[in-house]
């Protein structure tokens, strides 16, 4: 089975697609939730996808054919979101003084539909609440570009219940130049991981969040 984001739509697109990498494009927001403590305690996504992406995950899921998705009949989707995501580690990289705090499953998960939109919403509890330390950083990015992510212009990063004297600074990715997209671009729908060369280079797009204490 092909390893994908949201199984049942990636199939449909792999059957259909052409166009290059990315294939996926999604408006992301971040939030790092705080503790009584002061301590950064869960991690909340908030990804909405692209039209084109949204219309192949939700074939099939109107069941009773009222014209609408309630709730119940998107969080069958919203399941395998979150269940594939694992194998990815959840897109999510938080480092404190160079080291990976590890996170548990998502504590809570749903999708919302609106605007020929979906929009994930999913919290990461960190397995231990864990101070910012001297240089703390959370990196939101596919390693092998099928995803690419576009944070929201203002509204990147938020810190909820932090401290008065922690600040979050969102520092965009770096582009590519014509040479590397051209490469990019030649690759096939259906092959989801990277050449070497080309993933060092998809490295660089991971735009980085900076969380500061003074």
């Amino acid at each position: 089975m092909l390893r994908s984001l949201i199984v049942f739509a990636f199939a449909a697109l792999f059957a259909t697609a052409a166009q290059a990498h990315p294939h996926v494009f999604v408006d992301a927001k971040e939030e790092i939730l705080f503790d009584a403590d002061g301590k950064m305690s869960a991690i909340r996504h908030i990804w909405q996808f692209d039209q084109a992406f949204t219309a192949f995950a939700i074939q099939g899921l109107d069941a009773n054919g009222d014209g609408k998705l309630s709730d119940d009949e998107l969080q069958p989707l919203a399941k395998v979101n979150v269940e594939s995501l694992k194998d990815y580690h959840y897109f999510t990289r938080l480092k404190v003084n160079g080291r990976r705090a590890p996170v548990e499953a998502p504590s809570e998960y749903w999708l919302d539909f609106h605007d020929s939109r979906l929009t994930l919403f999913y919290t990461l509890p960190l397995k231990t609440p864990t101070a910012v330390g001297e240089t703390t950083t959370l990196e939101v990015f596919d390693p092998e570009y099928f995803v690419a992510f576009n944070f929201v212009k203002h509204h990147a990063i938020t810190l909820t219940n932090a401290p008065a004297n922690c600040k979050a600074h969102y520092a965009p990715p770096h582009e590519l130049d014509a040479d590397i997209m051209a490469k990019l671009a030649a690759i096939p729908a259906d092959q989801r991981d990277l050449p070497d060369e080309l993933a060092d280079a998809a490295s660089s797009l991971a735009a980085q969040i900076t969380i500061r204490c003074s």
